[in-house]
């Protein structure tokens, strides 16, 4: 289950599919492995899940809007993991026998029509523009506006777009009419069938330019740069994508614009180790400190935090600052901070701390010896839970 957190790769489909596309694909893949159709084998039965689970967040608008901008997190629950199976047998049987009357209903998957003007706009429609963004950790905690600057093509501004010379427009396609495709009926040893196939004459495109444009050369398009304004959601993640659909280059002629698919790259800070939405950081203190107790200040990406640290804290032990680490994307909430103890030893000393460290010396009791830091490693390890 290797593509268990792509949905379009389980589908088998294009991030630029549209619903009859992804409804046609799920289709196919929950007849190949519906557990009626294969004796009740687990594996089916596993991919016939996670087919369902990747068909009913694509074919939603709003559940794919969600889940283009922020991944699995932005659709799951939080405490989720990326390979844990969402929807049960009974439910994924419930979803297809919903949208497709079971093992049947060969109508909804040849039915719809409408196939000709959608190869159409396929075929023209622009290219996906990707940009790198580099964030901040304290853009992360926070959510963040960027702009970033892409080199593109614009629509021209003699013809439009249109790719025709001012005064004259495009014409139909006399070999396909405007379909953009052509059918032949061909003979085989199994008997006759239909193939359809993109026009040769208008390149699928249903019109022809007789007269193209002399600034864009027919093309419907000029090279240009342009700001994009992306906003950051709080709690994103290194190498997460931000799809802005629409926003990517235009289609030749008219076409429907590509997307813009901005790969985050967030910045290490060395203050904290993050794991997940929580936060670790190390914080050396001085003997006294440790065996005394003190009030100590602690950074946080929102300011600086107080820690109490009680009298006799040991090295290596984690105090816990509730909320103070990542927001949790698409939910309410924030990760937690674990502040892990070192206790500092001094490597020069000076007469009076050599003095004061012996005097010590001879009054201090033994430290503990049985089991004394693997107790410390456990401890460490429920407060991180791993």
């Amino acid at each position: 289950m290797a593509h268990r957190t792509d949905f379009y790769a389980v589908l088998g489909v294009t991030r630029d599919a549209d619903e009859a596309e992804i409804k046609k694909a799920y289709r196919k893949l929950a007849m190949e492995h519906h557990p009626d159709r294969n004796n009740g084998d687990k594996g089916a039965e596993e991919k016939f899940k996670e087919i369902t689970e990747a068909y009913e967040v694509l074919r939603d608008p709003d559940k794919r809007a969600a889940y283009d901008r922020y991944g699995i997190a932005g659709v799951r629950g939080r405490g989720q993991s990326a390979d844990a199976m969402h929807f049960d047998l009974s439910e994924a049987l419930s979803v297809f026998m919903r949208d497709f009357g079971g093992l049947g209903g060969f109508d909804a998957f040849f039915g719809g029509g409408g196939g000709g003007q959608r190869a159409q706009q396929d075929r023209r429609r622009g290219q996906d523009l990707k940009v790198a963004l580099k964030l901040t950790l304290a853009e992360v905690a926070s959510g963040a506006q960027k702009s970033v600057r892409v080199r593109t093509l614009d629509r021209c501004p003699v013809c439009n777009g249109s790719g025709a010379k001012a005064g004259t427009r495009a014409v139909t396609c006399g070999t396909c009419r405007g379909s953009g495709e052509v059918r032949r009926n061909a003979q085989s040893i199994f008997g006759q069938f239909l193939t359809v196939s993109p026009c040769p004459t208008c390149a699928g495109e249903g019109t022809i330019v007789e007269k193209p444009c002399e600034r864009c050369d027919g093309d419907g398009r000029v090279k240009a740069e342009k700001t994009v304004q992306i906003d950051v959601p709080a709690g994103v993640a290194d190498h997460h994508y931000l799809t802005l659909r629409g926003h990517g280059v235009p289609g030749p002629r008219g076409g429907p614009p590509g997307d813009l698919i901005a790969v985050l790259d967030i910045k290490d800070d060395p203050r904290f180790e993050r794991r997940g939405d929580d936060l670790v950081y190390d914080l050396p203190v001085s003997f006294t400190q440790a065996a005394l107790g003190a009030d100590l200040t602690v950074p946080t990406p929102y300011g600086q935090a107080t820690l109490r640290l009680a009298a006799g804290t040991q090295t290596g032990s984690v105090h816990r600052l509730r909320g103070k680490g990542l927001p949790h994307i698409g939910e309410g909430g924030h990760g937690d901070l674990h502040v892990r103890v070192h206790v500092w030893t001094p490597t020069k000393l000076s007469p009076e701390q050599r003095s004061a460290l012996e005097a010590l010396a001879k009054i201090e009791g033994a430290p503990p010896t049985e089991n004394a830091g693997r107790q410390i490693w456990e401890d460490l390890k429920r407060a991180l839970g791993i």
